[in-house]
């Protein structure tokens, strides 16, 4: 049984391995390019779904080269606050310093697949920019298909791509292995860590490798966070040097998922908002530009809205961001937030948007403060929910659907079960609960 990770069986003669999956991939692109999506022989399962999105994602496999997301100076200034700015020190002293002489690059991703940092042999440097293997460049699934960096955040899963198991034909003559980064703290993926180059790239002790770097990244920024919390509770009244450089250690985020009233957290420190300052954070976070008084009390209010009304609540709003970190405090003329806050509802869109849907689902806690009646709140929560939904009806396996199934939201939805019913083998042992199920509905319907 092939090893599902790793693409090469201990035993097997790699080159010659390697050779029949190019001829069977070339023969697999060729398929794409017919119209067809049989699986074939020589592809391992995971590589033929990853094409699949791809194709999906409308990647296309004949442009040399992935597309560029960031310019300089964009990259600079997002690497210099993103988290794993921090634990690049052991990134380099783990894999970049040793891969040097070694025919291999390291390449350090962000949770959408933007290459951030791409450092090691200066010669297969030069030969990788030809397709665009630099920080800055998307190397997403829907932006060059199958490669590990994308396909691991896709699957937020350790994985080896070899060769012409890549989706986009420049990069066939690599190989690579990828690890997602996971927040120490509350598990959401920051990133993933690479190694591409020639076949060594993907022996079994490479993927060891990378998963211990990652492993001591992760405890490493875990020691900083403890640290800067230590010298922040040290120094109450002032904000030290350790806790002003500690913002790049965290994502300041928003949970609205499944949850009627919003987690805040700011520079590591999480505090529950009530239900109006949920969203109050739910509208200006999914308005980045920010919204005039009157455009956020007609966003806010189910009827008609006050101006007054709305300005005392900013001002109970700003004494509670206040006490997590006073450059965090929204703006007036417009509303907005001056720092970046990643709410747990764009975290799924952007998941969805890259095809990574099982990723997208595990986010998905429950619809979008459920309880509210403010109609931008209203209408965020039916975008994502109805994302979701269609994007696991289109493309979705199985057990995402039936996960899917066991949301309250999805109580009553038909269609649902009866794309599990389709995609199910006709004797499952699972059919027999789905049409439990549909029965269920029936009856409690015509109650």
């Amino acid at each position: 049984m092939r090893n599902p990770v790793h693409p090469i069986a201990p035993g097997i003669d790699a080159a010659e391995l390697l050779q029949k999956r190019a001829l069977a991939g070339h023969e697999h692109l060729e398929a794409w390019r017919a119209g067809s999506a049989d699986e074939i022989a020589g592809i391992r399962r995971l590589v033929h779904e990853s094409w699949q999105r791809s194709a999906y994602l409308k990647a296309n496999p004949d442009v040399p080269e992935a597309p560029l997301a960031m310019d300089r100076d964009e990259l600079e200034e997002y690497r210099r606050l993103h988290p794993l700015a921090t634990i690049m020190p052991v990134i380099k002293k783990l894999l970049v310093q040793p891969s040097h002489d070694s025919g291999l690059l390291v390449a350090v991703g962000d949770d959408v697949g933007r290459l951030l940092w791409v450092d090691g042999d200066p010669v297969m440097q030069r030969r990788a920019e030809g397709m665009m293997f630099v920080a800055g460049a998307d190397w997403s699934e829907a932006s060059v298909g199958t490669s590990a960096p994308g396909t691991a955040l896709a699957l937020d899963r350790s994985i080896q791509i070899s060769g012409a198991e890549h989706f986009k034909r420049s990069v066939h003559p690599w190989s690579c292995t990828a690890v997602p980064f996971h927040d120490p703290d509350s598990g959401a993926v920051l990133g993933v860590v690479d190694i591409t180059g020639t076949e060594t790239a993907v022996a079994p002790h490479t993927l060891s490798l990378v998963e211990a770097t990652v492993a001591a990244a992760q405890a490493q920024l875990r020691i900083e966070r403890l640290q800067l919390a230590a010298a922040v509770r040290d120094k109450p009244r002032r904000r030290s040097a350790a806790a002003t450089g500690g913002q790049a250690l965290y994502r300041n985020s928003l949970q609205l998922l499944g949850r009627d009233q919003a987690l805040l957290s700011i520079d590591g420190r999480t505090v529950s908002l009530s239900a109006r300052h949920s969203e109050i954070l739910a509208i200006l976070g999914n308005h980045p530009d920010g919204l005039s008084a009157d455009d956020l009390c007609a966003q806010l209010y189910p009827g008609e809205g006050s101006s007054v009304t709305l300005r005392a609540e900013m001002v109970r709003l700003r004494k509670v961001i206040q006490e997590l970190s006073p450059d965090a405090v929204p703006e007036s003329r417009p509303y907005r937030l001056p720092v970046e806050l990643l709410p747990d509802s764009g975290q799924v869109l952007s998941c969805l948007q890259r095809g990574a849907h099982r990723i997208a689902l595990e986010i998905y806690k429950g619809a979008l403060l459920p309880r509210s009646e403010a109609p931008g709140v209203v209408q965020l929560r039916e975008r994502v929910s109805l994302l979701l939904r269609e994007a696991l009806l289109s493309d979705g396996s199985v057990d995402s659907l039936l996960k899917y199934a066991e949301l309250p939201e999805a109580k009553y939805d038909v269609d649902l079960r009866l794309a599990v019913l389709k995609l199910l083998p006709p004797r499952s042992p699972k059919r027999a609960a789905v049409v439990a199920d549909l029965e269920r509905i029936e009856r409690e319907l015509q109650e």
